[in-house]
């Protein structure tokens, strides 16, 4: 989703101009239930597949060369910053839908915190009854102070942490978190156009965490402490370790590369140049889990590596729960193509490997869960639809757009990727076709019926946003844009749930003849972190 345009006024209004912000954390971490003894550790994320673990793991101060033991085996991290904070720990040969005692040693074979469980998934030919899956969009944000009156441009640290809390109150075996994980798109944040007392309360802002400086590396220069100093907050401390024993699954989207998907005639973001590419990776690398590949990926398929015997993917993967569910998840904006009718929000490779898996797949289930949303248009440039749309459905007035009126730069053949991806999800002779998504700051379902000269009809797309869990007051797309979200004109949806500008998550209860639906959302407005509770906005069953 396009940031919240905090990068101007809004940011301003919340008094960043201020000397009281020369520093990075505003609220009070959420008092958590959990009083797992986690040492010096600043945050725990796994994945996990039927036989592999891929662990990411930072502590608040250097650690040198810690040991995961896992039953009677030692496993030695894999260093993946300049000081030795971040440590991966990639994990073969283990035995599906088993339970293991993980705990982290030093060289001494001093205990760096308590034991805890982590499962992995049951075998491809294993035939569970159940699954409960949680999806949500949007965590990112820096810390910042919520005004009088409630007035937030991200929802503080504390308030995540509690709606992280309320997820896994709900016990999920899996969890998607699909997208713009940072927002600091500090190019256009800083290239304010509201005169120069706003930009040099910006670029004060910035500067607090520090710089960054695109004709250096970013790994083991000063690019390096800054992505740290931004990544610790929206990332590190905000999961904490909560998500420990839980699979989570990390989509990147846009602002993970820390910029916006804008194209005007002075500047096109995407694909990402080098430096930001080189943002996104390692950001990956020391905070998120990569996706753990069990199958042969064809050989020219973009992001595969292999770490400690564990082939590894970082765009584009997957996931095999037993013959219940299988889950596509994909980011549809770090090697989208500007090639015309040959252009696509994912490369030529990966859509090909995306339709042959689902017309392939035997799974009971299957579901796509791509970085940018199918069925609705915020009239913003990356999309795979045309529209540019305002608050009465005409031309919105901050989108540019070519001597003919469309979008700048929007490609026709993202439109056509589309038609051939959604033609191969409606196609599915036993599956009910599904599409959770990340990107727009919404809650919201519906089902797509037609799309172009498609009739979906006998077997219509059920498509789902899944919610916000940082967006602030000032995020929303009637404050930022000025907007409601619309399908697009091509498009025919019946909307189960109207979009809705609240935070939120869907949680998604699997067996193996239906899909119950819940659209759970949090109050609107800021609440207190310790009020905040979540009820259903939706529920029905696919």
């Amino acid at each position: 989703m396009s940031a919240p345009h905090c990068s101007r006024r809004d940011l301003l209004k919340l008094g960043l101009g201020s000397s009281a912000l020369a520093f990075t954390g505003c609220s009070i971490d959420c008092t958590s239930p959990d009083t797992w003894d986690k040492g010096d550790i600043q945050h725990i994320l796994p994945t996990v597949s039927h036989r592999a673990f891929n662990i990411k793991v930072s502590f608040h101060q250097p650690c040198n060369t810690p040991t995961l033991r896992i039953g009677e085996t030692n496993v030695t991290g894999a260093q993946q910053d300049s000081a030795g904070r971040f440590w991966a720990f990639r994990i073969n040969n283990l035995q599906p839908d088993t339970q293991y005692a993980l705990q982290l040693f030093d060289k001494h074979n001093n205990s760096l915190c308590a034991q805890w469980p982590l499962k992995t998934f049951p075998a491809p030919t294993a035939a569970p009854q159940n699954l409960r899956v949680i999806s949500y969009t949007c965590a990112g944000g820096p810390d910042l102070p919520v005004l009088p009156g409630g007035r937030d441009a991200f929802k503080p640290v504390a308030y995540r942490q509690k709606l992280y809390d309320l997820m896994l109150e709900q016990k999920p075996d899996l969890v998607i978190a699909n997208g713009d994980h940072i927002y600091w798109d500090y190019r256009s944040w800083l290239n304010n156009r509201d005169g120069a007392l706003s930009r040099m309360a910006m670029k004060y802002f910035l500067q607090s965490y520090g710089t960054f400086d695109q004709t250096q590396a970013v790994k083991g220069t000063a690019n390096e402490t800054t992505l740290q100093a931004v990544a610790d907050e929206q990332i590190g401390r905000t999961y904490g370790v909560r998500f420990r024993s839980t699979p989570i699954f990390f989509i990147t989207d846009d602002h993970d590369y820390f910029d916006n998907d804008d194209a005007t005639p002075e500047l096109v973001t995407f694909p990402p140049n080098n430096f930001h590419a080189e943002l996104r990776n390692l950001l990956q690398a020391q905070y998120f889990p990569e996706y753990i590949v069990e199958e042969t990926l064809p050989d020219n398929f973009p992001g595969q590596k292999q770490e400690n015997n564990v082939k590894l993917s970082t765009h584009f993967g997957g996931f095999q729960y037993g013959q219940l569910l299988l889950g596509l998840v994909y980011d549809c904006g770090g090697q989208l193509t500007l090639n015309g009718d040959h252009a696509g929000l994912v490369p030529e490779t990966v859509e090909n490997w995306l339709i042959e898996k689902t017309q392939s797949s035997n799974s009971q289930h299957l579901i796509h869960f791509p970085s940018h949303p199918m069925g609705w248009s915020a009239g913003k440039w990356r999309e795979w639809y045309p529209d540019t749309i305002d608050s009465e459905g005409t031309l919105l007035a901050d989108v540019h757009r070519d001597r003919d009126g469309n979008k700048y730069m929007w490609q026709q053949g993202w439109w056509l990727q589309h038609q051939r991806l959604l033609q191969t999800i409606h196609s599915q002779p036993n599956r009910k076709p599904i599409v959770v998504s990340g990107d727009l700051h919404l809650l919201g379902s519906g089902v797509i019926e037609k799309s172009g000269d498609l009739d979906l009809s006998e077997n219509p797309v059920h498509t789902i946003l899944s919610g916000p869990v940082g967006v602030g007051g000032l995020g929303w797309l009637s404050k930022a844009r000025g907007l409601q979200a619309k399908n697009p004109g091509a498009m025919e949806v019946d909307e189960l749930l109207p979009p809705q500008e609240t935070n939120g998550f869907t949680l998604l209860e699997i067996s193996p003849n239906k899909i119950e639906v819940n659209l759970m959302a949090c109050p609107k407005g800021y609440i207190d972190p310790t009020q905040l509770t979540v009820t259903p906005a939706h529920q029905y069953s696919v």
